[in-house]
């Protein structure tokens, strides 16, 4: 998987905020709003290939959480940013 090029990871007011840039992304209005731990990955994977496991394996590594715990929420946050397009 990788993240969709045309998204920035920004903050705005405090707040992590994806926004699109470019004309391929005309069509996305979506506001997407990261928490702290979503935001650490994007930033970690942006621009390059990434799967679940890498993604858990950052986790555990940032986060005191256990293997099962972080492979399911990358999983999760994978479907989510696949689903809310910005990534492929």
């Amino acid at each position: 998987m990788k993240i969709k090029n045309g998204f920035e990871l920004m903050d705005v007011c405090g707040e992590a905020v994806v926004v699109a840039h470019g004309k391929e992304n005309i069509d996305f209005s979506k506001v997407i709003s990261l928490n702290e731990s979503a935001s650490y990955l994007w930033k970690k994977v942006e621009g390059r290939d990434f799967d679940a496991a890498e993604l858990a394996r950052l986790l555990t590594e940032e986060y005191e959480v256990d293997e099962a715990t972080a492979l399911r929420d990358a999983e999760k946050m994978m479907t989510d940013w696949r689903e809310a397009g910005l990534a492929e």
